[in-house]
């Protein structure tokens, strides 16, 4: 039961994060027909934000797992923003995973710093 609250989610996440906002933006430009204008930049925002996200979130992983409790900080700030997100985009885009993969990220994360030094 002690890897349902593992801090190897936090991997999870930022694995989740980064390959969804890679997958984003390469159909948006194969499927982008025409010049570079304002809508394909808005596109691509939308898979820079997922990338930088799981970048983040993979730094913070790393810093937890060197006990370093900003880790769990940051990534539960990286958390709520995607929360945010995910319910900005509800309503063109149901995506209940990342959903999912943030509650527990913000869940493991607070669990990271409350049994700090010994994650």
């Amino acid at each position: 039961m002690a890897w349902l609250f593992s801090v190897h989610w936090v991997l999870v996440a930022a694995l989740w994060y980064f390959i969804n906002g890679v997958l984003h933006d390469f159909f948006i430009l194969i499927n982008h027909k025409g010049k570079y204008d304002r809508d394909l930049l808005r596109l691509l925002m939308d898979g820079h934000v997922l990338i930088l996200s799981g970048v983040v979130v993979f730094v913070c992983y790393l810093m937890m797992l060197n006990k370093i409790q900003y880790g769990g900080l940051i990534s539960i700030i990286i958390g709520v923003g995607m929360l945010v997100y995910c319910a900005m985009i509800f309503p063109f885009l149901k995506s209940f995973v990342t959903i999912a993969i943030s509650f527990i990220l913000i869940i493991v994360s607070i669990k990271a710093m409350s049994s700090f030094p010994s994650i």
